[in-house]
């Protein structure tokens, strides 16, 4: 397809997006009285209008049914996540039973290291990604303090090479190799948060697996964005967190993965509670804890319903759509705003250095070079809502399900006025 700048062009595309009608599903915040160009879905997703109807079923049920709303609500509450198991390993590419829903993202990767890091004297070093988002950093610092070892020690990072800003999977193949028998753990973000590059999980997998060890993926910013096979791949572990591209409200829970090779196993290590025991003899209040058959045995406590709500509403759009639809639709959307940049980038002389690798979902980062947080806060304060990294970069992420190619070109007009 040959782009063009224009506004013609844009509304063209549009025109024929069969995922267009789902920008109307959304609410939009407004600057100066329009609503905004939103490009931080990455960060978190838009609230679908239909989500109010999901939690004002539950409150509803509590108002009528009070603790009887457990057994007797239309939606039970005391099953109420095995409503989210199905959509939801659709998107990640899961068995049902692989999957569930629990508490939040940095709390669910501790529990999965309890079942999946456990270092010998051999065997005890971790890989992950150099500068990983923070939260992961502290946790696997804390595991890995927790199991009295040192994490400068136990700790290996995947380095760029001088010069260049995202890694190359021959790179990190290979120090995987390295490690080799010392090998613990590979725990990577599948999707990096700072240049948006999509890791080739699938390769990493395999290699890591042939070298003994357990790998875990970290896809906060991958589900909902990117194709995921997790089943197929031999993954061990992975979670999510749900409001970023899923769209499911602001710090809400986070969903996990856990192959079925380790599901109804009473040998397998973890923190163990009420919820992740057999629902049949649940209520027996026996001492003697008996593992659900399915991912929801790592449960501990039963799941906070009006947080459950607004997940399952936005996986109801993901039911609808399908994946396959939404990366269509994200990597033409993301090649447009990407052509844009470029084509603004002629008119004004500046440089716009996309940092993010061909290798990528719906993130561009941005370097900015001769501009400054001046333009960053000149396109906040014109109703374009973009995300700001030191030292120099913008994250833009047009999420397929709200963002349109009007909405690109409108972007870029405005890019334009406020280049220095």
């Amino acid at each position: 397809m040959i782009f063009q700048n224009s506004l013609e062009f844009a509304q063209q595309l549009d025109a024929v997006d069969p995922l267009a009608k789902y920008r109307n599903e959304f609410y939009f915040p407004k600057v100066n009285g329009k609503e905004v160009i939103y490009f931080t879905g990455n960060s978190l997703g838009l609230q679908p209008k239909r989500t109010q109807s999901y939690i004002d079923e539950i409150m509803s049920d509590w108002k009528e049914l009070a603790v009887e709303g457990h057994f007797h609500a239309k939606k039970s509450w005391w099953d109420y996540h095995e409503l989210l198991a199905a959509p939801m390993a659709k998107v990640v590419g899961a068995k049902t039973q692989e999957v569930t829903v629990m508490n939040t993202l940095t709390v669910n990767l501790h529990l999965l290291m309890v079942s999946f890091y456990r270092p010998t004297p051999k065997r005890f070093k971790i890989i992950c990604e150099e500068k990983a988002f923070p939260s992961d950093q502290y946790l696997m610092n804390s595991q890995v303090k927790f199991h009295g070892l040192d994490p400068d020690n136990a700790i290996v990072t995947l380095k760029k090479r001088v010069g260049e800003h995202f890694w190359r999977t021959e790179d990190v193949l290979e120090k995987i190799k390295e490690v080799g028998e010392e090998l613990a753990l590979v725990l990577i973000g599948g999707v990096n948060y700072y240049n948006g590059q999509v890791f080739q999980m699938q390769q990493i997998t395999k290699v890591a697996k042939e070298q003994g060890a357990m790998v875990g993926w970290d896809l906060a910013h991958g589900a909902g964005n990117v194709a995921l096979n997790l089943h197929e791949w031999g993954v061990d572990f992975a979670a999510w967190c749900s409001y970023k591209y899923m769209n499911s409200g602001p710090g809400n829970a986070s969903g996990v993965f856990i192959h079925e090779q380790y599901l109804d196993r009473k040998d397998i290590p973890r923190l163990e509670g009420w919820w992740g025991t057999k629902k049949e003899t649940r209520f027996l209040m026996e001492p003697e804890f008996q593992p659900m058959e399915n991912a929801d045995a790592w449960q501990i406590s039963n799941p906070p319903v009006l947080s459950l709500a607004p997940y399952l509403a936005s996986l109801e759009m993901f039911e609808e759509v399908g994946m396959d639809a939404l990366i269509k639709k994200r990597d033409t959307i993301v090649r447009y705003l990407e052509f844009i940049l470029q084509e603004i980038g002629k008119e004004t002389n500046a440089t716009f250095q996309i940092i993010t690798p061909k290798e990528r979902g719906c993130q561009l980062s941005v370097l900015l070079h001769g501009q400054g947080k001046e333009l960053f806060k000149y396109l906040m304060d014109n109703g374009v809502i973009v995300d700001w990294r030191e030292p120099n970069v913008i994250r833009l992420a047009p999420a397929p399900f709200y963002c349109s190619y009007v909405d690109m070109f409108h972007f870029g007009q405005i890019l334009k006025s406020g280049i220095k």
